[in-house]
């Protein structure tokens, strides 16, 4: 009876102990271990805009708060036009487009109000002070704006230079093309001018200059060359965006033009010209040499090669005709028109090879284009003209660069 009692007390001792140790082992097990924590869920990707199969785009943006979302874009007919997104109840907007013509299309949102490009896109673009997001849909018509792998590249550098005629110093963009650092070839050179409200960004930036000048070089549709892209506001340094205006020439508007009139014209055949070919392998003489411009661009070019007859034998005018731009007596208007016949008829006993016009439908200066025509017309003088649709937009300007650059030098 005393060895059941005892074997009974050492059982439950030993048991006793087991659990303790096990409690213990528990406690240390838990202190080791932190408690698990909540796993971080990020949200779901917004896909905007989502280029589907046919062609069809659908924009989205999610906004709890938001109460009216449009978006205006360049497939829409019309100036200002908009479209509004539809909101569900998780708060998700969202508008399907199209199906859409192959292109590239810019477009913005406004989110009550508020007008800015669309933050799940990061391919955004800039037009002096505006900014734009963007999409290609793929196709034959925009398969020249396409970065591809496999095509070799050319280089677009920042160039700074100095110009005596405007007395400062000034950006310029260049591309060369695929391999001209590795050799000692010499090229043809294209100076290719921007718009109104644009600088020497616009044409690498909206027009897809190097992307459409590696895809027709690599197709063998284009000469490999040089293509010079200055800022045409004489009254800047460079993209405003970048570059601090100089304060002595920062007016704007029409005082800008009045006092800078004629300037940038002079500076590209006085500074520039000169500067490219002194700094890059260049063939000189009229029959190397191209000149092309939009819009007061092409204002540019005309009078460039109207005063330079025999510098260029290569010249394209897009969007622009003959505009008069300040308010003149009959006397002086007569005179003006003089000055400019006798221009022309030098300038078509130059030896020139190409004259190329491009204007759209529906583009406000398409009369000024058929002045510009007419004009010629009166002098005999060979043009070729190219008509397409739409108005004054960079669709018909990449368009024209496209036509144009095979033209060259051949």
């Amino acid at each position: 009876m005393k060895i059941k009692t005892i074997f009974s007390i050492v059982t439950i001792v030993t048991i006793s102990l087991i659990s303790a140790s096990v409690s213990a082992q528990e406690r240390i097990t838990n202190a080791a271990t932190p408690a698990a924590r909540p796993q971080m869920r990020r949200p779901a990707p917004v896909i905007s805009p989502d280029i589907l199969p046919d062609n069809k785009v659908i924009f989205r943006v999610y906004s709890k708060d938001a109460t009216k979302i449009t978006v205006s874009g360049e497939w829409q007919a019309g100036y200002g036009g908009s479209e509004a997104l539809v909101k569900n109840d998780t708060g998700m907007f969202s508008l399907t487009v199209g199906p859409l013509a192959p292109e590239l299309y810019g477009y913005t949102f406004s989110i009550d109000g508020v007008n800015g490009i669309d933050p799940n896109n990061v391919n955004v673009r800039r037009d002096g002070a505006r900014y734009q997001s963007f999409f290609i849909v793929q196709g034959v018509e925009s398969d020249l704006y396409l970065q591809k792998n496999g095509v070799p590249h050319g280089t677009v550098t920042k160039v700074w230079y100095r110009s005596a005629v405007l007395d400062i110093d000034r950006r310029v963009y260049v591309y060369t093309p695929p391999g001209y650092e590795g050799s000692t070839q010499k090229y043809p050179v294209f100076y290719l001018l921007h718009g109104a409200g644009g600088d020497e960004d616009a044409w690498t930036n909206m027009g897809r200059t190097a992307q459409i000048m590696d895809n027709l070089i690599a197709r063998g549709k284009a000469k490999p060359m040089i293509v010079v892209m200055p800022n045409g506001n004489a009254n800047q340094a460079g993209a405003q965006n970048e570059v601090p205006p100089v304060l002595s020439q920062s007016e704007q508007g029409m005082a800008a033009y009045q006092r800078m009139a004629g300037k940038f014209e002079t500076h590209l055949v006085k500074d520039l010209l000169p500067f490219i070919e002194k700094n890059y392998r260049t063939l000189t003489g009229k029959d190397n040499s191209a000149i092309a411009g939009l819009s007061m661009g092409g204002g540019h070019t005309q009078t460039i090669t109207n005063d330079n007859p025999g510098m260029f034998s290569y010249i394209g005018v897009f969007s622009m005709g003959i505009m008069n731009m300040r308010q003149q007596d009959a006397a002086a208007a007569a005179k003006l028109e003089e000055e400019r016949d006798a221009k022309i008829e030098a300038l078509k006993n130059s030896g020139y090879k190409l004259y190329w016009i491009g204007c759209g439908k529906d583009d406000f200066v398409y009369q000024s284009v058929v002045i510009l025509r007419n004009t010629l017309d009166k002098h005999n003088f060979k043009y070729v003209y190219r008509e397409s649709t739409g108005g004054h937009t960079w669709a018909n300007w990449r368009i024209y660069l496209s036509e144009f650059a095979p033209m060259l030098f051949r």
